[in-house]
């Protein structure tokens, strides 16, 4: 069993069935460690150890990361990880795209958003933090997504993370344009950006 620990273990904490089986691994043995609650579940096929169950800041993030195959933090849940909101998700929002299966995940709790290509793959940048590594929207694209998703999740958490964002001392208006007219949202973001930069 210690085998099976110091596996997952040298694979970063989480190993997927069919790699614990192709290393000789027994079904019966993974499910005895779940049941010692020394390994956990986290979506089928998906393991970790249970010492990773809670690793930091933002370790939720990383476990979505990792779950769901292309996934890609966005919209309130990237605000949060840029420090550009003062509300705090209680989902993990994650972009996926158009068309792909929608993931089923036990923990943590998500939403999910299809994004079309020419909304998806633009901005996506990979952060390295304690609890591992997280694909996660640049702040200007993530603004831009918010201005985009305005009516569904609110003008006033955009605005703020507009307000929050041209504060930073690397804030780059031209980039934020640069991602506004690849979200579809200069026209709505422009008269804010004016008024906020007067």
């Amino acid at each position: 069993m210690d085998s099976i620990t110091e596996y997952i273990k040298s694979s970063g904490g989480y190993a997927r069935m069919k790699e614990l089986r192709a290393a000789g691994f027994q079904t019966r043995e993974i499910s005895t460690l779940v049941a010692q609650g020394r390994i956990e579940r986290v979506k089928p096929g998906l393991y970790r150890l249970a010492e990773y169950g809670e690793s930091g800041e933002h370790a939720g993030l990383v476990e979505v990361c990792r779950a769901v195959p292309g996934g890609v933090i966005c919209l309130l849940s990237a605000l949060d990880f840029h420090g550009l909101t003062t509300f705090n998700p209680s989902e993990v929002y994650v972009a996926i795209p158009h068309g792909a299966k929608p993931p089923r995940l036990f923990y943590p709790p998500i939403k999910t958003f299809f994004f079309r290509e020419r909304f998806y793959a633009p901005g996506i940048e990979s952060a390295r933090i304690s609890a591992g590594e997280v694909r996660v929207y640049g702040k200007e694209k993530t603004i831009c997504d918010m201005f985009r998703y305005r009516r569904k999740l609110g003008e006033d958490l955009a605005l703020e993370a507009l307000k929050q964002y041209l504060k930073l001392k690397d804030a780059n208006t031209a980039r934020l344009l640069k991602y506004a007219t690849v979200c579809q949202a200069k026209t709505v973001m422009m008269p804010y950006l004016k008024a906020l930069v007067m």
